[in-house]
C-alpha cells in the first residue's frame, strides 16, 4: 500500500511550492467564500434556488453546491455519470453539519476539496516538468507558476465545478505514464479499470485520455484480448450501462414532469392568444380567422424559439436523433473563437465582459483593450510550436498532443462548448506549458550561443508569468471582492 502511493508524498523540494501555493489558493478561496457567503450560509435544506440565482461566474455552474446540499441526480447523466455519487458522502457531512452548526458550510468543504486537488496538480505538473521532461528545477518552478496563472486555471480552481478535480486526475495519469515511459513499465487491467471509472465517472469524455494514456504507454500490449477486453471494453459498457440506468430511473422521470408542466402553460398561453387575436381580429370568415391565427402563432413560436437560441449564443447542432450531436455546434465562428475564448479568455480574462455568462448575458466574443494580451498569446503559442518541434521525438510529448487533438476535435471541430471552450481549459491548457517546457530545455543544451537564448527565453517566460498573474489575479479578486451581483 505503501508503495503503490508513494508518489502521493509530498518531497522536500516541493514543500517551498506547495506551501507558496496552499497560500494563494486560501486567499482567493476565502475572496469567493465571501462574496457569497451572505446568501449560502443561510441555504437550508428544505430551501433551493439561491445557488442558481446568485453564483454568476463565467460559465461554471453552481451544481456541486445545490447537489451537497439536496442530493439529486442533477449533473448530465451521460456527461457526468458518476459525480453525483461521488459527491453523495459530502452531501452526508455537509447536512450533518447544517443540522450542528445551523449553517450551511458547503462553501468550506468544496474548498478543501479543491485545495487538496490544486496542491497534487502542482506537484504532478512539477514533476513532469522536473523528472519527465528534465529541466532544471527553476524552469519547473516558472512554468509551473505559468500555468497557474492562466485566468480559466485559476479561475477554476475556486469555483464549485469539476474542471479542477478533472485536471488533477488528468495530470496524475500523464505524470504516472511518464514515469512508467521512463521505466519500461505498463499499466495493469486494475489500474486502467481505476482510472478510467473514475475519470470517465467524473466526466466522460475525460476517460478517453486515460486510454489514450495506456496506448502510449503499453503500446502494441494495449491490443492484447485480455487487456483489452478486460481494461477498455468492459469497464466502458459498463459505465455507459450505468449511465443509461441513471437516466431511466432517476432523470426520466423529472423531464417528463416538466415536460407535462410546459405543454400546459404552452396551451394555456396558445388559449389566451387566440381569445385575443378573435377579439381584435377584423376577419369575419371563421375558416379564415383559424387558418389567419394559425399561421400568425408558428410564425410567433419560431421567432420566439430563435430569439431564445440567439440570446444563449448555442449554435446550430448537427441534425441527429442522437443525445451527442445535439452538444454540437456547426455556425459559431471558430477563428475568432480560437483567438478571444480558446487561446485568449482560458489564458488572459476580458476585461470587458468579467466573467460574464454567454448562457446569460455575455457576448459570444469580446475583444481585448490592450495589443500586449494578444501578443502574450501569440509568444506562447508561438512557444508551444518550437517546443513541439524540439520534443518531436519525445514519446510522452505525443502521448500528451494526442490528448489534446481529442479536445481540439470535440471542441473546434465539433463545436462542442465552444460557445464556453475557456470554461474547460483544465481539461487541456497544461499541454502548452508542457510543450515550452520543450523549448526551455533544447535552449538550455549546447553552446555559448545557445545559452544565451536561454537566458533571453527564461526572462520572457518570467515576464509572461508575473504579468498573467497581475493582470488576471487583480480582476478577478476585484471581481470577487467589488461584488459580483
Amino acid at each position: 500500500m505503501k508503495k503503490m502511493f508513494g508518489f502521493l508524498r509530498i518531497r522536500k523540494e516541493e514543500k517551498g511550492l506547495v506551501i507558496a501555493f496552499v497560500l494563494i489558493s486560501l486567499f482567493l478561496h476565502a475572496c469567493c467564500i465571501w462574496c457569497f457567503s451572505d446568501s449560502f450560509l443561510k441555504e437550508s435544506i428544505e430551501n433551493g434556488g439561491v445557488f442558481y440565482s446568485q453564483f454568476h461566474v463565467s460559465g461554471y455552474d453552481p451544481i456541486t453546491y445545490a447537489v451537497v446540499t439536496h442530493w439529486g441526480t442533477t449533473y448530465q447523466v451521460f456527461r457526468h455519470p458518476l459525480l453525483a455519487f461521488f459527491v453523495y458522502p459530502l452531501f452526508l457531512l455537509n447536512n450533518g453539519l447544517i443540522a450542528l452548526t445551523g449553517y450551511n458550510l458547503v462553501q468550506f468543504l468544496l474548498a478543501g476539496i479543491l485545495l487538496v486537488c490544486n496542491v497534487y496538480s502542482v506537484l504532478f505538473l512539477y514533476r513532469i516538468f522536473r523528472e519527465i521532461i528534465g529541466v532544471l528545477r527553476k524552469d519547473a518552478i516558472i512554468l509551473t507558476f505559468l500555468f497557474y496563472g492562466f485566468a480559466h486555471i485559476i479561475v477554476a480552481s475556486i469555483v464549485p465545478d469539476h474542471f479542477t478535480v478533472s485536471m488533477c486526475l488528468l495530470l496524475m495519469a500523464l505524470y504516472l505514464s511518464g514515469s512508467y515511459m521512463r521505466k519500461g513499465k505498463e499499466w495493469t487491467i486494475p489500474q486502467t479499470v481505476i482510472l478510467f471509472v473514475v475519470t470517465a465517472g467524473i466526466t466522460l469524455s475525460n476517460g478517453v485520455k486515460i486510454y489514450i494514456d495506456a496506448l502510449f504507454t503499453n503500446g502494441i500490449r494495449f491490443f492484447r484480448p485480455k487487456y483489452l477486453l478486460l481494461a477498455v471494453i468492459l469497464p466502458a459498457a459498463l459505465l455507459w450501462g450505468f449511465a443509461n440506468w441513471e437516466y431511466y430511473v432517476y432523470v426520466q422521470p423529472k423531464e417528463k414532469e416538466q415536460k407535462r408542466a410546459a405543454i400546459k402553460k404552452q396551451q394555456m398561453a396558445k388559449q389566451q392568444a387566440y381569445k385575443a387575436f378573435m377579439d381584435t381580429t377584423s376577419i369575419t370568415n371563421p375558416k379564415e380567422k383559424e387558418a389567419a391565427f394559425t399561421k400568425m402563432y408558428r410564425l410567433q413560436q419560431k421567432k420566439e424559439a430563435k430569439e431564445r437560441w440567439n440570446s444563449m449564443h448555442k449554435g446550430l447542432p448537427i441534425k441527429g436523433k442522437s443525445i451527442f450531436l445535439r452538444w454540437t455546434d456547426i455556425t459559431t465562428p471558430r477563428w475568432d473563437s480560437m483567438v478571444e475564448n480558446l487561446f485568449g479568455e482560458s489564458i488572459m480574462l476580458h476585461q470587458d465582459e468579467l466573467l460574464g455568462d454567454t448562457l446569460r448575458n455575455r457576448p459570444l466574443i469580446v475583444v481585448y483593450r490592450w495589443w500586449i494580451c494578444y501578443a502574450v498569446e501569440a509568444v506562447l503559442v508561438i512557444l508551444s510550436l518550437v517546443g513541439i518541434w524540439f520534443g518531436r521525438k519525445s514519446r510522452f510529448l505525443w502521448l500528451t498532443l494526442a490528448g489534446f487533438a481529442f479536445d481540439m476535435v470535440i471542441h473546434l471541430r465539433l463545436g462542442f462548448g465552444l460557445n464556453e471552450v475557456y470554461i474547460m481549459a483544465s481539461h487541456w491548457a497544461f499541454v502548452m506549458p508542457i510543450c515550452i517546457a520543450y523549448s526551455v530545455l533544447a535552449a538550455s543544451r549546447y553552446n555559448v550561443m545557445t545559452l544565451c537564448r536561454y537566458n533571453v527565453v527564461r526572462i520572457l517566460l518570467i515576464l509572461i508569468t508575473v504579468f498573467l498573474w497581475l493582470y488576471n489575479g487583480s480582476l478577478l479578486v476585484s471581481y470577487l471582492l467589488g461584488g459580483a451581483f
